[in-house]
C-alpha cells in the first residue's frame, strides 16, 4: 500500500479507534468487572479502583506495546531482517541484570519520577548495555550492523550467565521477585512514573516516525541511500539510539515482555505493506491493543485459577503460535 497522506491519516485513524475500544473494554473488565458510567463518577468505589489501578494498568500496556512494537518495525527494516526483535541490542540483558541487582540487594525504595527501585536498576543497566552495544558496533567494519547485531546477542548470553549465579545465591523470597519481573508483568505504576515513561516513549517513537522516509531509503542498501542524500552511519545511530530508548523506558516497569517486538510488525506489514510511513504507526497502535487485549487476559484468568499470570506468559502462549502461523504462509507463499 502507498503511503499516501489520506492513507497514513486512514489507517491512523482506524487503528487508534481499535485502540480505543481495546482500552475501554480493558478498563472495564478485569478481576471483577466495572460499570464505567459508575465508574466515571467521582466519590464511588468503581471510581477508585478506575484511576488508582486499572487506568495505570492500561496506559503501561499501550506504551510498553506501542515502544515494542514499532521498535520492532524499525528494526527489521533498519538491519533488513525480519527476525530483529527489540532486545536485540543487548536492552533485554541490560534491565534484566540491573533489576535482578536490585531485587538481590534488596533496592525497593522509589527512585526517580517515582520509579521504584528495580525500575531505576533496569533501566541503567539497558542504557548503560545498549551503550556498549553500540560503542563496539561502530568499531566494526562496514555500516556496523552485524558488529551490533553480534554485540548485542553476546551481551544478553553474558547477562544471562550474570542472572543465572544471582539466583543462585538469593533467597528463596526475592529469587520469585526475580522470575516474576523476569516474566513480564504490567503493575500499578504511578503516574509520576507513567509520565516520566510516556514522555519518553512518545518522544521515540514520534522521533522514529518522522524519519520513516529515510528508513525506507535504508532498506534500497547503503550505497543506494548514501547516494540519496542519507547520511547512512548518522541516521543508523541515530535510529538504534530512540529504539533503544523507547524500548529501555518501556522495559524498565514492565520486564522481559517477549514476541509483541517480533510478530506485530510482521502484521502490519502483511496488510499495510513494507513502506515505514504506514507501517511504523501501524505498527505502534496495534502492539498497544495487542498488549492491553493480553494483558486483559491475564487479568481475567484470576476470576478461574485465583491467580494472575505474568503478562509476558500470555504474549509467550500468543504469540509464539501466531508467529509460526505467519512463517508458514508466507513459505508457502514463496
Amino acid at each position: 500500500m502507498r503511503a499516501t497522506a489520506s492513507r497514513v491519516l486512514l489507517v491512523s485513524g482506524a487503528l487508534t479507534l481499535l485502540a480505543g475500544c481495546c482500552a475501554l473494554l480493558a478498563l472495564a473488565l478485569g478481576e471483577q468487572s466495572l460499570d464505567l458510567s459508575e465508574a466515571f463518577t467521582t466519590g464511588t468505589t468503581a471510581h477508585t479502583i478506575l484511576m488508582s489501578l486499572r487506568l495505570p494498568r492500561v496506559v503501561l500496556a499501550a506504551l510498553v506495546g506501542a515502544a515494542l512494537a514499532s521498535s520492532g518495525s524499525m528494526l527489521q527494516a533498519l538491519l533488513r531482517n525480519p527476525l530483529a526483535d527489540p532486545f536485540v541490542l543487548g536492552v533485554s540483558g541490560g534491565a534484566a541484570l540491573g533489576a535482578t541487582i536490585a531485587i538481590a540487594l534488596g533496592v525497593t525504595t522509589a527512585g526517580v519520577a517515582g520509579l521504584s527501585g528495580a525500575s531505576v536498576f533496569a533501566l541503567l543497566g539497558a542504557v548503560v548495555a545498549t551503550g556498549l552495544v553500540l560503542v563496539v558496533g561502530r568499531s566494526g567494519r562496514g555500516d556496523g550492523s552485524t558488529s551490533t547485531l553480534l554485540a548485542g546477542v553476546i551481551f544478553n548470553a553474558f547477562a544471562l550467565a550474570a542472572i543465572i549465579f544471582i539466583k543462585a545465591l538469593v533467597a528463596p523470597d526475592k529469587l520469585g521477585e526475580v522470575l516474576f519481573w523476569l516474566a513480564g508483568s504490567l503493575g500499578h505504576e504511578s503516574w509520576s512514573a507513567l509520565g516520566f515513561t510516556g514522555a519518553i516513549v512518545v518522544a521515540a517513537v514520534l522521533a522514529m516516525w518522522s524519519l520513516s522516509g529515510r528508513i525506507n531509503l535504508l532498506m534500497l542498501g547503503d550505497d543506494d541511500a548514501q547516494s540519496l542524500g542519507v547520511d547512512v552511519r548518522r541516521t543508523r545511530l541515530l535510529l538504534l539510539l530512540l529504539a533503544s530508548a523507547a524500548v529501555s523506558a518501556a522495559v524498565s516497569l514492565s520486564g522481559l515482555v517477549g514476541f509483541v517486538g517480533l510478530l506485530v510488525p510482521h502484521l502490519a506489514r502483511l496488510v499495510l505493506g513494507a513502506d515505514q510511513r504506514l507501517s511504523l504507526p501501524a505498527s505502534a497502535l496495534v502492539g498497544a491493543s495487542f498488549l492491553m487485549l493480553a494483558d486483559l487476559a491475564a487479568r481475567l484468568m484470576f476470576r478461574v485459577f485465583q491467580t494472575e499470570p505474568p503478562v509476558g506468559v500470555i504474549t509467550a502462549l500468543l504469540g509464539g503460535p501466531l508467529f509460526l502461523l505467519l512463517m508458514m504462509r508466507r513459505a508457502r507463499e514463496a
